[in-house]
């Protein structure tokens, strides 16, 4: 590493910032770079990655440190580091390039191109030599800058194939018959012949947690009363609480499990990831109120609010897996500092969380070194019955030795946060927070996602809202996601407190979100501004990964947006991505269980409940408890107090209580009953389409 700094110093991404004393000669993303590559006549070297990467940090250390690395690159190419996170769309459309030559992805990506943007060569880690059949990166270097020498002509075939194929493959609009019921029987079969039936989860290792498989799973067992997609949900929920992918200790999830039985994570923490798995639990205890489900509930949000909060309320993006350069160091505990720590209860943690004395974790020689992952085989319940304890006794005892485990882990040296606060990140944290609040009752929840939504919409949205926050800089730059995951978030806001100011807002940045991102011709939302730079191509980001996409997330918006406000031209937008869809969803619903979630309320029979009544009276109260009481994941509930719904939801104006009593006006596929102050009438007309 050199003394010098490079232009990334000036950057805010904490990825960026990380390369800034590289000897390499990085440039951020813009046309600065590409006008020098013209000027220059070279080829351009694209990294991508993000700050909690590991084996982006491994390419760092083994070749953007190195100096001889870095004079091939100074004196051949220009080269251009992107935080991923900060610029998905830089990195959705090169990520495609390479899935399209090589045939996967992944991080860091390593793409070479032309000054024209157009890319010819795509690999992701490469060692700075080669070994085991992979390609070294100095070498590959050096024959890349000898090619675009000498046989440039070659370089433009490869260019111009690439370019042409993509924007050949994004032109088609796979449209079909009308996406119809069957589609989630379609969805179930998928899932069902993907699920491990011995670990839980679906699909081979490397595991991802997916949880909107999992709201889409309960979704179908509320619908069809199928047993079996509830089977899985329980059993995968429960196989993640008790694996070595959450973190026992501090709370939280790790990104992944690298095996079958989520024993051994890759230790970064996403915020996303505890949105969604908290979203997940949320739904599973209003199903099933399992005791186990709440109390990971309990510690996503423990270990948001301790670790990932700002003190303005805004949550960090990420934690790194890393630590005094290991994978997981910060994690693991040998059994001699378990006995240390705990004295006379340390037999106890080690009996149920699997602590041997050679250790559980191998090191990447395959050796172990005493340390060990905390997992457990089964729950609370089952071992107090084995010791003859008292469920809560011994579950108290557990926690007390776990906070002291904790608080002597504080003082070892923490994994790397990237602080960045991202809009879309962000949004899906105040949805979840929400659902949480709603399932257990805890205005505590719902009080952090409010903190958070006021940052958001006072720091990043005052001039048109942004992606990025940093030290008090926002980025220039604004995606769809940020857009429709912030909107999820207020709508789920405003069911959770019923303040109206969430719905408001909810509206006012929906419609900035079809202005900016919506094009009718071709029926789905861009991923960047229509106004905003141009990429290569222009994509519809489709497929719901480890994170949803926008058009999934924006359409259940406008499906949820149309049923609050009766505004029938949202339906027909959300209508015409739904026929953009189509084609892709008939041949792979699997692909695309979030859109799924909003699809279910626009098939199947959804309900909108009006509750007229002061808000803060007791018959009121009585009746939003008794409808969060129940798993009705389709209904969609307001209360009218005052003048202020009618103004964003007109059909309200005539709906009054009666005699001073509440009344819930319900209405249940595209049928309205007749208003009721009985608990019980309102709950059968919510659920009769069951």
């Amino acid at each position: 590493m050199t003394s010098k700094a490079n232009r990334l110093k000036k950057e805010k991404s904490p990825y960026l910032l990380q390369h800034a004393y590289n000897p390499v000669d990085w440039y951020p993303w813009g046309d600065d770079a590409f006008t020098k590559a013209k000027s220059e006549d070279k080829p351009v070297f694209l990294s991508i990655g993000y700050s909690t990467c590991h084996w982006c940090h491994v390419m760092e250390r083994e070749s953007f440190e190195d100096q001889e690395i870095a004079r091939i690159l100074n004196e051949s190419y220009v080269s251009i580091k992107v935080d991923r996170e900060e610029r998905p769309d830089v990195d959705s459309t090169y990520m495609d390039v390479c899935q399209m030559m090589t045939g996967s992805g992944g991080w860091p990506l390593t793409i070479i191109m032309r000054p024209d943007r157009k890319p010819f060569f795509a690999a992701t880690y490469l060692p700075k030599e080669g070994r085991f059949g992979m390609r070294g990166l100095r070498p590959l270097l050096m024959e890349i800058a000898n090619v675009w020498k000498t046989q440039r002509r070659k370089v433009d075939e490869v260019a111009e194939r690439a370019t042409s194929a993509i924007t050949d493959q994004l032109a088609i609009r796979d449209e079909r018959e009308q996406i119809d019921r069957q589609v989630f029987d379609s969805l179930y079969f998928q899932l069902r012949d993907s699920f491990d039936e011995k670990f839980g989860g679906f699909g081979p290792p490397p595991k991802f947690p997916l949880p909107h498989k999992i709201l889409a799973l309960l979704r179908y067992w509320r619908r069809t009363g199928e047993k079996r997609a509830l089977d899985m949900v329980e059993f995968t929920l429960q196989a993640m609480s008790l694996g070595g992918i959450k973190d026992h200790v501090g709370g939280g999830f790790h990104r992944y499990s690298t095996d079958s039985y989520w024993l051994v994570p890759h230790f970064e923490k996403m915020l996303y990831d505890q949105a969604l798995l908290l979203m997940a639990y949320s739904e599973a205890y209003q199903a099933t109120k399992r005791r186990d489900f709440r109390k990971t509930m309990e510690d996503i949000v423990a270990y948001i609010g301790r670790d990932m909060t700002s003190p303005e309320g805004a949550f960090y993006s990420a934690e790194d897996a890393d630590s005094e350069g290991v994978e997981g160091k910060f994690y693991l505990w040998t059994e001699a500092e378990i006995r240390e720590t705990l004295g006379k209860e340390a037999d106890l943690i080690i009996d149920e969380f699997n602590v041997i004395e050679e250790g559980n974790f191998r090191e990447p020689d395959g050796s172990r070194s005493g340390g060990n992952i905390l997992h457990m085989n089964r729950k609370f319940d089952e071992i107090s019955k084995e010791l003859g304890l008292d469920s809560l006794e011994l579950f108290d005892r557990v926690q007390v030795s776990l906070e002291r485990m904790r608080n002597v882990r504080e003082n070892r040296e923490r994994p790397l946060r990237d602080d960045k606060v991202l809009a879309d990140w962000n949004g899906l944290m105040i949805a979840a927070l929400a659902k949480a609040s709603r399932a257990l009752g805890s205005d505590e929840f719902s009080t952090a996602g409010e903190r958070a939504a006021r940052f958001i919409l006072d720091k990043m949205a005052e001039a048109g809202l942004k992606h990025r926050y940093r030290e008090g800089e926002l980025s220039k730059e604004v995606f769809l996601q940020d857009y429709s995951f912030l909107v999820w978030g207020l709508i789920e806001l405003y069911q959770t407190t019923f303040d109206i100011m969430w719905l408001d807002k909810a509206v006012v940045l929906t419609k900035e979100m079809l202005e900016r991102f919506w094009d009718d011709d071709l029926g789905f939302f861009h991923l960047s501004p229509k106004e905003g730079e141009d990429m290569i191509f222009q994509k519809m980001e489709s497929y719901d990964g480890a994170i949803p996409s926008g058009n999934s997330v924006a359409f259940l918006d406008l499906v949820m947006i149309s049923r609050m406000t009766g505004d029938i031209g949202m339906e027909e937008i959300a209508r015409k991505l739904a026929q953009t869809y189509s084609g892709m969803v008939i041949d792979n619903p699997m692909a695309f269980t979030l859109f799924l979630i909003g699809l279910d309320m626009v098939l199947e029979p959804s309900s909108e409940v009006v509750i007229v009544g002061d808000a803060m009276s007791d018959d009121v109260e009585e009746m939003i408890s008794a409808i969060r009481s129940e798993y009705l994941p389709e209904a969609i509930v307001m209360i009218k107090s005052d003048d202020s719904l009618p103004r964003i939801a007109p059909f309200t104006e005539s709906m009054i209580a009666k005699e001073g009593e509440a009344q819930a006006y319900v209405c249940s596929g595209r049928a309205c009953r007749a208003p009721t102050s009985s608990l019980d009438e309102m709950l059968r007309s919510i659920m009769m389409d069951k």
